[in-house]
């Protein structure tokens, strides 16, 4: 983020200029509300449409007192900055109203009249009264936390007559807050939320034939994500267990065939990882992932016949004769 070079350039040039950093900021910023309190400037534009109340944000930001290089309070040094969740998380008014113009990918800054802030009081010894203060706000993602919400809080009942359509938003929202925690190393939250999707899906009672199948494609992915997971987490025989659910929707899905391999591989039983990674090669020649498990199996169950080789001849070895001839 480039906060600490603008508040430093525009301070570079107040020898030239009578304007205070904030003051020129003003001049290049629209009015959210109409009122002065929350001036706005893109930065760089983002897509889709924006942010929901009560959705649960992924976003890097800093907020500055003008005339300092240094923030406040920041989030940029942080290699997975925490998804905030609108309403509970984020505590200031106009940072809060600022976000829900705001788009998946923008960049925007954010000019805040003390009563959108921290008040008159401030918050010593970090913002004095009455202060003005700037955001800048970068949003890597967000999901609509708040629609998974209210859809848990109904009784099952409720859940089932509504929309297969909002079902199918919700779940795939919590697979989107599933794959946030798996690539942030959170495994066992990952698992979670892949868990509380394919319930929900599993307790719908479908009314039609295309129903049910837009619900096998949507726990596809899921079963496939929480094998992954399980992988990771060092549980192989439920990653077989899911690996198989998946293969049950699909089977012949590369995936599926993929992560029984490994679950099997890790189980020590090569013959099945062999079987599942070679229907998975069939799908998928030249994927390197695939081909070199596949060698990896084979040694393995080269070794291990070896071994049984070797153990039997021991076992079925007649003993020397004592007497001598």
């Amino acid at each position: 983020m480039s906060g600490n070079g603008f508040i430093s350039s525009i301070g570079r040039r107040l020898t030239m200029n009578t304007l205070s950093p904030f003051e020129q900021l003003r001049r290049q910023m629209f009015d959210i509300l109409g009122d002065g309190g929350i001036l706005k400037e893109v930065v760089k534009p983002g897509e889709g449409p924006p942010v929901p109340q009560n959705a649960s944000v992924l976003m890097y930001y800093s907020g500055f007192l003008e005339y300092s290089n240094r923030p406040f309070e920041s989030t940029t040094h942080f290699k997975y900055p925490p998804m905030m969740k609108l309403g509970r998380d984020v505590t200031v008014a106009g940072l809060e109203l600022g976000l829900l113009t705001m788009k998946k990918g923008e960049f925007a800054r954010f000019l805040l009249h003390h009563q959108y802030a921290y008040g008159e009081m401030g918050c010593p010894p970090f913002i004095p009264p009455s202060s003005t203060v700037l955001y800048e706000v970068h949003i890597l993602d967000y999901l609509d936390s708040g629609q998974v919400e209210e859809f848990i809080g109904m009784c099952p009942e409720e859940q089932n007559d509504a929309p297969l359509s909002t079902l199918l938003e919700v779940t795939n929202t919590l697979r989107g807050f599933g794959n946030r925690c798996f690539k942030q190393s959170r495994y066992d939250h990952a698992k979670d939320r892949y868990k509380q999707a394919i319930t929900l899906l599993r307790n719908r009672d479908p009314r039609s034939e295309p129903d049910k199948g837009k619900i096998k494609v949507a726990l596809l992915p899921l079963y496939l994500n929480l094998s992954l997971t399980e992988l990771r987490l060092e549980s192989p025989q439920k990653a077989l267990k899911y690996g198989n659910k998946a293969l049950e929707i699909d089977s012949v899905n590369t995936k599926a065939l993929f992560r029984c391999g490994q679950a099997y591989f890790e189980l020590g039983e090569y013959e099945s990882a062999q079987d599942c990674l070679i229907a998975a090669q069939s799908k998928k020649p030249f994927d390197s992932d695939i081909n070199d498990l596949l060698k990896k199996t084979a040694l393995a169950y080269k070794d291990c016949l070896d071994k049984e080789k070797d153990m039997c001849v021991k076992m079925f070895r007649e003993p020397r004769s004592s007497v001598e001839l």
